[in-house]
């Protein structure tokens, strides 16, 4: 891998990790609302990785809210708890909480087996940060 690409990775996670704190905190959580999807905050092209983009979006589950097993096929995801706390697992690995201020990371294709928020009275609020392959959609629901 290029120097120059590892610099551009940094580079562009040092400025969502900025933004995603200057934007949360206009957001309290009493305005928040139920998400069906994440909310997409960018989609940028890394001109430096021909077929490349960033994908950065904010999860804002409800209490015992969670997602069927999925992957994303071809990316590097990257997760940082933003609030709350958050009940995660790759490949059928053993679950681990996660809470405000802890990271994650999925290999692109991995299974993500557990995806969701353990807490009864709690919001999760996660920052997801992709190193995407443009050609695919950034989440496939496992077939059964």
């Amino acid at each position: 891998m290029r120097n120059g690409s590892i610099s551009s990775y940094v580079a562009v996670a040092a400025a969502a990790a900025v933004a995603s704190v200057a934007a949360t905190s206009a957001i309290r959580t009493s305005d928040a609302q139920p998400a069906a999807a994440p909310a997409q905050l960018l989609t940028q092209a890394l001109s430096d990785l021909p077929g490349r983009e960033v994908r950065m979006s904010l999860l804002d589950r409800p209490p015992q809210a969670s997602s069927p097993p999925h992957r994303h096929p071809g990316h590097h995801t990257f997760g940082y708890v933003l609030e709350g706390t958050y009940e995660f697992a790759v490949d059928g690995g053993a679950p681990r909480t996660l809470k405000a201020g802890e990271v994650f990371y999925e290999p692109p294709g991995a299974l993500h087996s557990t995806s969701r928020n353990p807490s009864s009275n709690a919001r999760t609020k996660i920052l997801v940060f992709m190193v995407a392959d443009q050609k695919n959609p950034s989440t496939v629901a496992e077939k059964p």
